[in-house]
């Protein structure tokens, strides 16, 4: 008698569990879910159909931790100004694992070296804290603080986060202050995540868990940083003799000559633009003001010790505020400039005689 083995029909209900059990995110399918495969032989003897003989296989899904943090684009520094506060960098926080996670977040200072966007780290902002943006609207969530925890971030979600910092009024143009952010990767109640080595053997029905991010730790380091943009200003007052009372020419500084006083101020190419521009000048003892004679404004030529300065916008004494007056405090000359691009220089002029 002879048997013949006519067929062999192998099933998996894979496919059944990936289309029955709960959906698989992106980031992979849930830790914890299990997988199981049964396999049916059918098979004859003598041409009789035999006793079905079946097997299966079980496992579970294994817990696989990866997240990526990263400058949220568009990316490149960020441009501040001396003395400003709250200035914000941005990240984005993505957590590709198969599971649900905590994270927290702490931000730190680079000390010197090269910044994320070039340029050498040069100077500390102060007051760095970090906060939560859920909805990215470029504003805290809550107050920011020293450190950050992220709740429960879902298996294939994102958030963003802010750093946030002080410039120092120290800070001077092209300056660059590089900052760094680390996150780090809790489990959802906030304990410590213990993860399987290598060397691990895997359990069929065990969830192990493995850092699968860059460095296999648990954590992850994204860097950013601010570059300054400031104003580059140099203020120069000279003066000429307009007349004497006597000489026909080459004025001498005689009592009874007119002085006509040009403090200029120039913006280094570069500089960021300087706005609401003052000028306060104490009348020099043993001169008067001439009444009348202050200009805003004024073209420099050569801004420095043989500057030339012509023209500007004359002002009343004491009725312009905004632009210029004499007399508040007592026996000085104000005056206000408009903006001053970088590359580009104004002046206030007045005049005076010697007693």
């Amino acid at each position: 008698m002879s048997s013949k083995l006519k067929l062999l029909v192998a099933s998996s209900s894979l496919s059944l569990v990936m289309l029955c059990s709960a959906p698989a995110f992106a980031a992979g399918t849930a830790q914890g879910t299990g997988i199981t495969n049964n396999v049916s032989v059918n098979f004859q003897v003598g041409g009789v159909a035999q006793t079905q003989a079946s097997a299966s296989d079980n496992f579970v899904v294994d817990r696989k931790v990866i997240f990526t943090l990263s400058e949220k684009t568009p990316t490149g520094t960020t441009q501040v100004n001396p003395g400003a506060n709250g200035q914000v960098t941005t990240f984005i926080l993505s957590n590709t694992s198969n599971d649900t996670l905590d994270f927290t977040i702490t931000p730190s200072q680079l000390v010197g070296g090269t910044a994320a966007h070039g340029g050498t780290d040069a100077f500390n902002v102060t007051n760095l804290l970090v906060c939560l943006d859920a909805n990215a609207d470029n504003s805290c969530d809550a107050a920011a603080t020293a450190t950050l925890t992220i709740n429960d971030l879902g298996a294939d979600a994102n958030t963003t986060i802010l750093v946030v910092g002080d410039i120092p009024l120290s800070a001077t143009n092209g300056q660059v202050a590089g900052v760094s952010l680390t996150a780090a990767a809790l489990n959802s109640n906030g304990t410590a995540i213990t993860a399987a080595t290598d060397a691990t053997v895997n359990g069929a029905l065990t969830v192990e868990t493995i850092f699968a991010d860059t460095g296999r730790d648990g954590s992850e380091i994204a860097e950013d940083d601010y570059t300054v943009q400031a104003a580059v200003l140099s203020v120069f007052k000279t003066s000429s003799i307009l007349s004497d009372g006597v000489s026909a020419s080459n004025f001498k500084a005689i009592p009874g000559a007119v002085v006509e006083y040009c403090i200029s101020v120039a913006n280094a190419s570069g500089g960021a633009t300087a706005t609401n521009i003052t000028i306060s000048d104490l009348v020099p003892t043993n001169t008067t003001f001439v009444p009348g004679s202050i200009r805003v404004d004024g073209t420099v030529t050569s801004p420095g010790a043989s500057q030339v300065c012509a023209a500007g916008t004359t002002v009343t004494d004491t009725a312009d505020a905004d632009a210029g007056s004499f007399g508040t405090p007592a026996n000085t000359v104000a005056g206000t400039l408009s903006n001053i691009a970088g590359g580009n220089s104004s002046a206030l002029i007045f005049r005076a005689t010697i007693n």
